[in-house]
């Protein structure tokens, strides 16, 4: 929801129209139309993680000295979010670019095969770069979709990012990028296999029954 501005003697809309149209690709798609969220989580360098928060058996508070190493190695992780059914499309890459970006695209377009796609994704100069363009003109059928700045919380992607990093991440140590990498690919595979449609908005609270049930004769 945006302020409510005042143009002279005239009120303006309430609404805004970017953000109104990304909630309204996850509460009402298009007809025979596949939404998806990409984003990409890092850098990630090879190190180890701390667990994740908990308690132990004992009643005490898990936790892990803080690690200042920094590698040199990098890697970024690439991801699509399908919120029809909650699956998930991953890659790694070495570096936030355009390439990495038209793999993600190119591995979205194949695991969604019909159909239009419409990608929620972030404004950043690699989504909208020339090489990103051509592909999507050869590709008609796949469409960016960009959030407003300062609403990454649009994108659904940033909530799948934190169970990865929990499934992924957390309590482990990487050598180099190639065990993140094998990491991603293992994570993404338990996600999906329990995977579930994601849905916008807070869910209905449930239904409070009653634990017992008088009955009053008169």
């Amino acid at each position: 929801m945006a302020p409510y501005p005042l143009l002279g003697d005239q009120q303006g809309p309430r609404l805004r129209p970017k953000r109104t149209a990304v909630v309204g690709l996850y509460t009402d798609p298009p007809p025979r139309s596949t939404v998806i969220c990409g984003d990409e989580l890092g850098p990630v360098i090879p190190r180890t993680f701390a667990p994740a928060p908990a308690w132990s058996p004992d009643g005490h508070r898990i936790k892990a000295p803080l690690e200042y190493a920094r590698g040199s190695q990098k890697t970024w992780v690439y991801g699509g979010l399908r919120i029809r059914d909650g699956q998930e499309v991953t890659l790694c890459a070495p570096s936030r670019n355009t390439a990495g970006w038209l793999k993600l695209l190119q591995e979205i377009a194949r695991a969604n095969p019909r159909g239009q796609v419409y990608v929620v994704a972030d404004n950043l100069s690699s989504h909208a770069s020339g090489p990103i363009r051509r592909w999507l003109r050869k590709h008609p059928r796949v469409h960016q979709v960009f959030i407003p700045v300062g609403a990454c919380w649009l994108n659904l992607a940033e909530g799948w990012w934190r169970i990865f990093r929990k499934t992924a991440l957390a309590g482990q140590t990487f050598a180099d990028p190639d065990e993140i990498d094998q990491a991603t690919r293992l994570a993404t595979a338990q996600l999906n296999a329990r995977a579930k449609p994601w849905v916008w908005g807070r869910p209905p609270p449930p239904h409070r029954r009653l634990r017992r049930k008088f009955a009053y004769l008169l």
